[in-house]
């Protein structure tokens, strides 16, 4: 793997940082602003809005630019935002930090991901988009643990001022080892938004946001269900999130190498064990041996189907990919966006805290279903070319390939 793709990782280990830490910092940060924990959980949904909104506006922007030189700034919107969060003196400019941070967050792994797939060989495309999303999911198991330590012993905003120094780190990565990557020719705005019209890509990216939707179903209501249905102190949902980190980290590694051999098969098997353990999981939850296994193998399944999808969306969207690949960055955001809401819905409506689980059941099932009905349509879609090509002449099979 070429060294550019630790550059994009150091990126994306910031990015992943600087998203999650905020759950943890809450506190501290609504106390010292003196607003109350649902008003600073603005931070949160402003970020997830910024990316949502965020991935196709700096993708178009980006359409003008070479990948390398929109990267770096993307970098540099990332850096400006964390510092401006680590400043900020009143609420509502933290605020404004958040949403210029996130802003970088869709169109990085968007863009990043066809750099990353540009720079290996064909069959390694999807073992190079998951080495790039393993700095996400090292952050999860190594830099929000860590940040929210800092932050609840030193302050928060040397927490951001650090995740910002992380952006730099990255920056200076990416001018250095990512090459030259020209703005393809030919390629304009409305060859990106033409892929919108595949309907491939618009399967794979609802299988995004189901599947992945999935997981965030169960793992927004983590603390709450281990403390008051499985048992655990406080402190202790801490380390289970890192378990659920450290699946990630393995999920995504093993999703990214079995998906560059069978792209399909990898997704039928993560989507469906996902579906099956999220459904297990309002039985396991009461057990606190089980349930920590259960976390880590949430986090695995569910990052088995990053780089597949991510690739899925590539592959469907071949020829301009970039604005594909963005969207889809915010289609996980939505998926989570969704579940969570969901979830709180059947917690409200007095099903319990382990109630989310089965509305994760249920997406990660229809995300499934989604994938079988893809393949479907896309084995009809090759079968007259099959048909010609078993008794038609040579011409006639190359007039329909063609």
């Amino acid at each position: 793997m070429p060294l550019a793709l630790l550059a994009l990782a150091i990126g994306a280990f910031g990015i992943g940082t600087t998203e999650f830490v905020i759950m943890g910092l809450l506190p501290e940060v609504a106390a010292d602003f003196g607003v109350s924990i649902p008003t600073s959980g603005f931070l949160v949904t402003g970020y997830a809005l910024g990316v949502m909104f965020g991935a196709p506006l700096m993708t178009v922007l980006g359409t003008k630019v070479s990948r390398k030189r929109m990267l770096m700034v993307l970098m540099g919107l990332f850096i400006v935002g964390n510092l401006l969060s680590a400043i900020a003196p009143v609420f509502g400019l933290m605020l404004v930090g958040r949403v210029v941070a996130s802003l970088a967050h869709g169109a990085f792994f968007g863009i990043g991901s066809v750099v990353a797939a540009e720079l290996v060989a064909p069959d390694k495309k999807a073992g190079a988009i998951a080495m790039m999303f393993t700095g996400l999911t090292v952050a999860n198991v190594v830099g929000v643990p860590l940040g929210t330590l800092v932050g609840q012993s030193v302050g928060w905003r040397v927490t951001f001022a650090i995740v910002a120094v992380l952006g730099v780190v990255g920056l200076a990565g990416i001018a250095k080892l990512v090459p030259e990557m020209p703005k393809p020719e030919g390629v304009h705005l409305r060859h990106e938004l033409a892929a919108f019209k595949n309907v491939q890509v618009l399967l794979a990216m609802a299988m995004t946001v189901l599947g992945f939707g999935g997981v965030f179903a169960a793992i927004t209501y983590i603390a709450p269900m281990m403390t008051h249905v499985a048992g655990f102190a406080d402190g202790s949902v801490t380390w289970l999130l890192v378990l659920f980190g450290l699946g990630m980290v393995g999920g995504n590694l093993v999703g990214g190498r079995f998906a560059d051999r069978a792209l399909m098969p990898m997704l039928y098997v993560s989507l469906g064990a996902l579906a099956v353990v999220l459904a297990l999981f309002t039985l396991t939850a009461h057990d606190k041996i089980l349930s920590a296994v259960t976390i880590a193998l949430i986090g695995a399944l569910g990052f088995a189907t990053v780089p597949p999808l991510q690739k899925r969306v590539l592959d469907q969207a071949h020829g301009a990919p970039t604005l594909a690949s963005a969207v889809n960055i915010g289609a996980f955001n939505l998926g989570n966006a969704l579940a969570a809401w969901l979830g709180g819905l059947v917690i409200a409506a007095g099903l319990g805290y382990t109630a989310p689980n089965w509305v994760g059941a249920v997406l990660a099932a229809a995300a499934l279903v989604l994938a079988f009905l893809s393949a479907a349509l896309e084995r009809r879609e090759s079968t007259p070319s099959a048909v010609v090509a078993s008794g038609a002449s040579t011409e006639q099979r190359a007039a329909v390939h063609h």
